[in-house]
């Protein structure tokens, strides 16, 4: 299922345009983006959790080279799925 799916589904089942739907989800999203951006979790009841993650530096060695390489540190999304979630799935 694509975007374009999605948002006409859901369209379908809340009564709202299928304009308006896109507008919502472009709105809920940005949000999430944004608390994401200051590193808040964002939980969603009955859904899931995202949480932003620093994973730390590393080495790593090229098995082809034999060359030593250093992984900076970076951040990542975590996705924790709700009891809810997984008993449906």
């Amino acid at each position: 299922m694509n975007n374009k799916e999605f948002v006409s589904q859901l369209a379908s089942r809340t009564g709202f345009t299928v304009k308006e739907t896109a507008a919502l989800m472009a709105a809920l999203t940005a949000e999430m983006a944004a608390q994401l951006e200051e590193e808040n979790t964002v939980n969603i009841f009955g859904f899931g959790s995202f949480e932003v993650r620093k994973k730390l530096e590393r080495v790593v060695i090229n098995p082809a080279t034999k060359q030593r390489m250093l992984i900076p540190p970076k951040m990542t999304l975590s996705f924790k799925p709700s009891v809810t979630l997984k008993d449906k799935m």
